[in-house]
């Protein structure tokens, strides 16, 4: 029984979970590869830029290279789109993976600007060049490969949990450094300790590639091949000429995703010890609740997004964004002493993050699918997570509520776009399932 079969019942059999959890878990890998650098931006600024340069100029030349792995995504989507348009999808699914954990594992061994000066920060930017590419495959490769492997009416679920499972590479950073704050003082992970992390990276990577091996192709791109069903010989074309409406409520959508994760898992860590003096094990610590959460909320708007649809719970975790953003950060403002409360309840209003792919797998059909999803995940996503820590950390000494506002003016985008487009529901995904 396939995913394509309308008359499946509307549950998981084993195989769908096995699927699932190892596209989940790989994903979780691949994404702690890609976001452990954040974690020790502050370490990295000391190590990779000249110590007589102001300390917040370094951190923004720290970010600056965090947010150039951004600027990467849309040419490597791109391509491994164009070949898994082609070739399949859990291949290309399978080489991300690889492109991300070796970059990962040489920082980890890298000289720092003590030992070769200029060159330092110019190797680590390259390498996080090569990260940012791997990422911009990953993503809508993910979203296609699970959607395509689901079940009808459990489609909203599934790519809940595949969201959970990236997130949780976020959680797997942050526990990391975490351990590494208890461990070792701060002066030891200067000197030595901020390698650890990344070559556990690279062992991660290699685990994620042993697990892909067992994922099968997925029946929506077999039931294409059986029946002759080739993809346009340049699907970006196709989309690029037959499909620009889609690209908008893409775009948009993207921008208040890459919102809800800048705001939660990079920005408001280092704002807590820059601005509000934490200690970085306590920091640390609250960032990793609010992952947990944030987890727990894109498994919950998966649910949400079966029961009643992709654009009624857009509408809702629009909504819900703001809101959570701003409890979170008037107890940082307020001083009350709940803050790790308010962190989890945020994560849980972020769930938005997992709604959205819902809405793109629909957006486009499968011959030109994960093309038309990396082209405007990957752009969209460039340039607004690549702009948009810096303007935040930018602002945030005008004032505590810059991610506050922010988020509002996010939780808009999102609640208007689907106001907008969600009267015209794209059916694409389940009208091609009934074809095939």
């Amino acid at each position: 029984m396939t995913a394509t079969d309308p008359a499946r019942p509307l549950r998981l059999s084993r195989s769908d979970h096995k699927t699932l959890g190892l596209a989940a878990l790989g994903g979780a890998l691949e994404i702690y590869d890609f976001i452990i650098f954040v974690f020790f931006a502050l370490t990295l600024s000391q190590l990779f830029f000249p110590p007589q340069m102001p300390e917040w100029l370094r951190l923004l030349q720290s970010f600056g290279i965090f947010v150039t792995g951004y600027l990467a995504r849309p040419l490597g989507g791109i391509l491994m789109a164009h070949f898994a348009d082609h070739l399949g999808r859990k291949r290309v699914f399978s080489l991300s993976i690889l492109m991300m954990a070796l970059p990962c594992l040489l920082i980890g061994v890298m000289p720092t600007y003590a030992d070769i000066g200029y060159a330092a920060p110019l190797i680590l930017l390259a390498l996080r060049i090569l990260q940012g590419a791997a990422v911009g495959g990953e993503v809508p490769s993910a979203w296609t490969f699970v959607a395509e492997h689901a079940p009808a009416g459990r489609r909203g679920y599934a790519l809940g949990f595949l969201q959970a499972g990236l997130t949780f590479g976020y959680l797997l950073g942050a526990l990391t450094a975490t351990a590494l704050a208890q461990l070792f003082s701060p002066q030891e992970i200067l000197d030595y300790a901020w390698r650890y992390p990344f070559l556990l990276g690279g062992v991660f990577g290699v685990i994620g590639v042993w697990l892909r091996r067992w994922l099968s192709e997925t029946p929506v791109f077999l039931a294409l091949r059986e029946r002759r069903d080739q993809p346009p010989a340049f699907p970006l074309r196709t989309v690029l000429r037959e499909h620009r409406r889609a690209l908008i409520p893409a775009a948009l959508l993207t921008c208040v995703l890459t919102s809800a994760v800048v705001v939660l898992v990079v920005i408001t860590p280092t704002v807590m010890q820059q601005r509000f003096g934490m200690s970085a094990g306590h920091t640390f610590a609250l960032s990793s609740m609010g992952i947990v959460f944030l987890n727990i909320g894109c498994v919950l708007a998966g649910l949400l997004v079966d029961r009643i649809g992709a654009w009624r719970a857009l509408m809702i975790y629009s909504l819900l964004l703001p809101l959570g953003i701003a409890g979170l950060y008037a107890s940082l403002v307020g001083g009350w002493g709940w803050t790790g409360m308010a962190y989890a309840l945020a994560g849980l209003a972020c769930g938005v993050v997992g709604v959205v792919p819902s809405v793109m797998v629909g957006l486009f059909p499968a011959q030109i699918r994960v093309s038309g999803i990396s082209f405007t995940y990957n752009i969209a996503y460039a340039l607004w997570a690549s702009t948009t820590p810096l303007l935040l950390i930018a602002l945030m000494p005008w004032s505590p509520w810059v991610c506050v506002g922010f988020c509002l003016i996010m939780g808009a985008v999102g609640l208007l776009t689907a106001m907008y487009f969600g009267a015209r529901e794209a059916t694409t995904f389940e009208d091609e399932a009934v074809r095939c």
